[in-house]
């Protein structure tokens, strides 16, 4: 069986320039600068810092790092894994391939266009690059994800793979400057490892790898997955995934998930938010972003709405049974459902079935839909279900430019401040100007506030602090099936009542 082999300069030539200008030879820089001082004094001291690393540059030691390559330039990634696979077998080495994806590249493209997310994207791929080494590829398989094969090496084991993963996901995360501003990313890694494919099939590794990939995003923001055994097979094609759209919806394989919102000044649970997961029985779960947009070109997303509502009600009748006071939960609706003439009907009936006020249900409303919508069917019915009693969320606040007005015609009581604003806003002070103002601006329309994608207590405690009134993300609880949701609020109010622990003065 033939295989394609990656160009390469002859070995040892390839041996001899590494060993002359790898990164490794910047490790002799104290030492000499040290002995230099010791031999000639200050000026062999000055003459050894400035000099050396100019001839390290000169001789291309800092082109060592991993350089992006244009798809064009090489055969495709599967091939380039099959290459590998045999050099590394042949040198008893080892390697790996990850796959870097955004999980906000289509709120990207919303919000500043393909040319400006291009540029993100570049911006990206060489922070990746700067952080390889000398024969490690970086390419850009497809939109809003970067593939990184490493070269072989002596020793990968999975520790020191899942630190590269760490620090390739950190150096992505970092802020980027677009124009006036800063972009704030989150990125899910899924990798596998060569010595998982005794077969040296490239095409498997590239499936794992994607397997991986797909686990991690499942579970994003900022998810790392390795690639095991038992891990689902390889995603689904666009094709395959309408055709069982429709049936995972009737068998109960698409439901809610719940994530808890909580108040600031107190920390009681203020709501859950139900979040659409299809578990597939084979595939695993598959992420929303993989369905959702199958499911609106095929015209299901009304008949999802239907399935959100019924479950996410019968949720909340079953907390009023356990002796669990969960005050509303929230359900999106799309811009289909919102321009149904029927639609108060249905939730007035779906409420009464289930026996509860119009003030358990909030009515969750993308900004996009508020900002790009002149028809009046969407402001009826929402100002109806307002009237009815159902509160009202403004989603993603900051992604559509909705006006001043027509937050007021869309009878919005709350607005929840799209996570883009709050990462890192315990850190960065640009950050902190935004959600101030967005705060500063509900506080003066009557609006509630809810913080959406808080990861960490700095977060948490910097939000309360600017007055916002709730927050929800990671940082409280990821979304979690209906089972988990009893233990977990339980285990939540245990925790509240526990009284602060004071430390003993030690003798």
């Amino acid at each position: 069986m033939s295989h394609t082999r990656l160009p390469a300069l002859p070995p040892l030539r390839t041996r001899l320039r590494y060993a002359l200008t790898g990164p490794h030879i910047l490790a002799f820089l104290p030492a000499a600068v040290l002995g230099s001082y010791w031999i000639g004094g200050e000026g062999y001291l000055l003459a050894i810092s400035l000099g050396f690393p100019m001839l390290y540059a000169l001789a291309g030691g800092f082109g060592q790092m991993a350089r992006p390559v244009e798809p064009a330039e090489l055969p495709p990634i599967e091939v380039i894994a099959e290459s590998r696979l045999q050099d590394a077998h042949a040198q008893q080495k080892a390697f790996a391939i990850y796959l870097i994806a955004l999980d906000d590249h289509d709120e990207l493209l919303d919000r500043y266009g393909r040319a400006a997310t291009q540029r993100v994207m570049e911006r990206v791929t060489d922070r990746v690059g700067a952080i390889l080494r000398q024969g490690d590829l970086v390419l850009r398989p497809e939109e809003g994800m970067v593939a990184v094969v490493l070269a072989p090496v002596r020793l990968l084991d999975l520790e020191s793979a899942i630190q590269l993963a760490r620090r390739l996901q950190a150096a992505v995360e970092e802020p980027i400057a677009l124009d006036s501003t800063s972009v704030f990313l989150s990125c899910s890694i899924g990798f596998s490892l060569s010595q998982q494919n005794s077969h040296r099939n490239g095409l498997k590794m590239m499936q794992n790898t994607l397997a991986a990939l797909d686990d991690a995003r499942a579970n994003a923001p900022s998810a790392i997955r390795a690639w095991s055994e038992g891990m689902r097979a390889p995603r689904l094609t666009r094709a395959n995934l309408t055709d069982q759209a429709a049936r995972a919806l009737e068998d109960g394989q698409i439901h809610p998930w719940f994530q808890p919102q909580i108040s600031t000044d107190t920390g009681q649970i203020s709501g859950f938010e139900a979040l659409a997961r299809w578990i597939h029985p084979q595939q695993g779960i598959i992420p929303p972003g993989d369905f959702l947009p199958v499911l609106a070109s095929a015209g299901m997303l009304e008949r999802l709405g239907e399935v959100m509502l019924s479950r996410s009600l019968t949720a909340i009748a079953e907390w009023d049974r356990a002796g669990v006071h969960i005050p509303t939960v929230g359900v999106n609706f799309s811009e289909a459902e919102l321009r149904n003439p029927k639609l108060l009907n249905r939730i007035e009936w779906e409420l009464d079935r289930h026996e509860l006020s119009p003030d358990r249900l909030t009515i969750e409303v993308l900004e996009t839909v508020v900002a790009a919508s002149p028809d009046d069917m969407i402001a009826l019915n929402i100002n109806a279900l307002s009237q009815y009693g159902c509160a009202v969320d403004l989603d993603d606040f900051g992604t559509g430019h909705a006006s001043i007005s027509s937050i007021r015609r869309f009878a919005v009581k709350r607005i929840k401040i799209d996570r883009s604003f709050v990462m890192k806003v315990d850190r960065d002070p640009e950050q902190q100007r935004m959600v101030t103002a967005i705060l500063s601006m509900a506080e003066r329309l009557g609006l509630e506030t809810l913080a959406e994608g808080v990861e960490t207590a700095g977060e948490h405690t910097l939000l309360a602090q600017l007055g916002c009134g709730y927050v929800q993300g990671f940082g409280i609880a990821r979304p979690m099936p209906f089972a988990q949701t009893l233990d977990w609020i339980r285990a939540h109010e245990a925790k509240l009542k526990q009284p602060p622990l004071i430390g003993r003065k030690q003798v």
